[in-house]
């Protein structure tokens, strides 16, 4: 194994994993999510010899996952002697989020990508998450900001200073 696959490979977990696990989770719930992507994180490390970290990553982790989840799908249809309804429930599902149509992949990123920037907001410390969500999400000037809040305009500017390093640097591994 050279240093450089790993490295890459650590890369690539941090980056895809949590958009993995909500895909998977879309398809077969929490309770198997974690064990499907981890399952194609543990296959990608056992051929690293032949596997490619590539461009095309992205699509073959997607894949990856959408074929394991319905492997188990399928299993579960047979095992648990699902009735009619429940096998067409589950087609539908599998057709919808079927990773060969790009705007459900574009979809599973959006959802991840407002959800980390959501997480990181509620790390700011309370007035400089207050200041930021006035000046952001309800659009107000930062003269407002200090009326409404009783602070001066020089505060205002310090926190969103502060916020808005605290954010970057939060959220640097993102793609916007």
């Amino acid at each position: 194994m050279t240093e450089e696959f790993e490295k890459t490979y650590k890369a690539l977990f941090r980056r895809y994993y949590p958009g993995l696990l909500f895909y998977a989770t879309r398809l077969v719930g929490e309770a198997d999510a974690e064990d499907i992507v981890q399952d194609v994180f543990v296959e990608i490390w056992r051929r690293q010899d032949t596997v490619e970290l590539g461009d095309q990553i992205q699509s073959f982790l997607y894949r990856s996952v959408y074929t394991k989840s319905l492997n188990l799908l399928k299993h579960r249809a047979v095992a648990e002697n699902y009735n009619a309804e429940e096998v067409e429930f589950y087609q539908k599902k599998i057709d919808y989020y079927q990773p060969d149509h790009a705007d459900v992949i574009s979809r599973i990123e959006n959802q991840e990508l407002r959800a980390e920037l959501r997480r990181a907001i509620n790390g700011l410390p309370d007035k400089c998450q207050e200041v930021f969500k006035l000046s952001y999400l309800h659009e107000m000037k930062n003269k407002d900001i200090a009326d409404v809040m009783g602070i001066s305009l020089r505060t205002v500017e310090a926190h969103m200073y502060k916020a808005l390093k605290f954010l970057r640097e939060r959220l640097k591994g993102l793609r916007f």
